[in-house]
């Protein structure tokens, strides 16, 4: 970047604050189109109480010392008994308001006061047992919580200890042949690594039920080639955290802008494979100047002839069937990984070892892996591909392995040479993951 470094803090502050749902509305508006649904996210406004816990501007953060926190969470675990005091009442309006799938409401009303250490995991979790054993004169369910405000609190407090042991561990871990380390956004760990000091970024982003060790054949060797290599696990996959929220296509392209921005420091190179590949494109189309060239590795996103303006709803319906959907598919993956990703990899069958395969099984086990797993019954690629390359088609390479079994490779290959020109395309004898050869070869 060519601009004075407060000129460019400036504008990288900026692109930080712009989220693509704020992008996506200037653009239905200027084509005349409905503004995103937004059901989900309601956000009530009321006049600020005297002594109110919420201290941000939109007024939905618990906030303050410790005695206004634990004020708040003695509000937020009696909800349901209701209340006729006003800060109580406050309290569980925010509650309502974000709950935008079970439990969720915790840790968005919470989250920063844990972060910021105003109150323990351990202080919230004692606090809830306390308020559960009164309701239960003094004894515990084996069959679970007595309320829906309980198990929010207590399952986030043990879900953000579980992935804190987790991130500590991978710290003091010995070995490999790049570094771990831990990046907080929104509260929520990250694992990424960085190999090499110089040269231009390349950032390495995986696809769903993956994780930054994917990529392990092809960090180093790109780096030996002369560039800094990122690569970054998302949130909800491998070692990353899990937490209960509803996991969007959108949040995780924030996720990768943010990372650009806070960790990165400079515009990157982006590598993704499969819905990583969309991940990447939305950052392209989103945030073009945080991008220097797009690589897509049999990436997810359709093709739609004549697409001229987004068409993209927000909602994110959740249901009993998508409950029940997540669950049989989480035992039928655990039964059978070993034969899909050897799938993935048909000409390199050898790369799907017992430590790639352990891996997985390791996180489907971790706390809130069901959420990310509801998420693919609720994704919304409506954004076409052509579409989210059409200013940016000069510097993107699409790498298709013909043997994919995820989706009709040659279908998608005469769809990108007819409606992306300008789009350069290799045609590989590969599956859905990457040959280490040819991912080196592009640096």
């Amino acid at each position: 970047m060519n601009e004075s470094p407060s000129k460019s803090n400036e504008s990288w502050a900026l692109l930080k604050e712009m989220s693509s749902e704020s992008i996506l509305r200037r653009k239905l508006s200027k084509s005349g189109k409905v503004g995103l649904n937004n059901s989900n996210f309601k956000h009530t406004k009321r006049k600020r109480l005297d002594k109110s816990v919420f201290v941000t501007e939109n007024q939905n953060v618990v906030g303050g010392g410790t005695n206004s926190v634990l004020n708040a969470l003695a509000a937020y675990l009696r909800y349901l008994e209701g209340t006729a005091r006003d800060d109580w009442q406050e309290v569980h309006e925010k509650l309502r308001n974000a709950e935008i799938r079970n439990g969720a409401s915790f840790f968005v009303l919470f989250g920063p006061a844990l972060c910021l250490g105003i109150i323990s995991r351990r202080r919230v979790y004692y606090e809830s047992i306390k308020y559960e054993k009164e309701r239960n004169a003094g004894f515990l369910s084996p069959f679970g919580y007595s309320t829906a405000p309980v198990s929010a609190s207590a399952d986030a407090v043990c879900s953000m200890e579980w992935y804190w042991l987790v991130a500590l561990k991978s710290q003091l871990s010995d070995g490999g042949a790049y570094p771990t380390r831990i990046w907080r956004w929104n509260g929520y760990l990250i694992q990424y690594t960085v190999v090499g000091n110089r040269g231009p970024a390349v950032l390495l982003v995986h696809g769903f039920g993956a994780f930054l060790e994917h990529y392990r054949d092809n960090i180093c060797s790109i780096s030996n080639s002369g560039n800094q290599v990122w690569a970054v696990t998302l949130l909800g996959f491998g070692k990353s955290e899990k937490p209960n929220v509803v996991y969007t296509e959108l949040m995780w392209a924030e996720l990768v802008k943010d990372f650009i921005i806070e960790v990165v420091g400079e515009p990157v190179h982006l590598l993704g494979n499969s819905i990583g590949g969309y991940f990447v494109a939305l950052v392209a189309y989103f945030w073009p100047s945080l991008a220097q060239s797009a690589v897509l590795i049999n990436g997810a996103g359709d093709i739609i002839p004549a697409y001229t303006s987004p068409q993209f709803t927000k909602e994110r319906a959740t249901s009993g069937a998508t409950w029940l959907g997540a669950r049989l598919l989480l035992v039928y993956l655990r039964l059978n990984i070993g034969s899909i990703v050897k799938n993935c990899y048909p000409t390199k069958t050898e790369r799907v070892d017992d430590w790639l395969i352990n891996e997985m099984l390791r996180a489907s086990y971790d706390p809130g892996g069901l959420a990310v797993l509801e998420s693919i019954f609720s994704f919304n690629l409506s954004l076409a591909l052509n579409y989210l390359l059409e200013g940016f088609k000069e510097k993107v390479l699409v790498i298709q392995g013909m043997k994919d079994p995820i989706t009709d490779s040659k279908s998608k290959v005469a769809m990108l040479k007819e409606h992306c020109p300008g789009v350069v395309i290799w045609q590989l004898d590969a599956g859905n993951f990457r040959p280490p050869h040819q991912v080196d070869a592009y640096s």
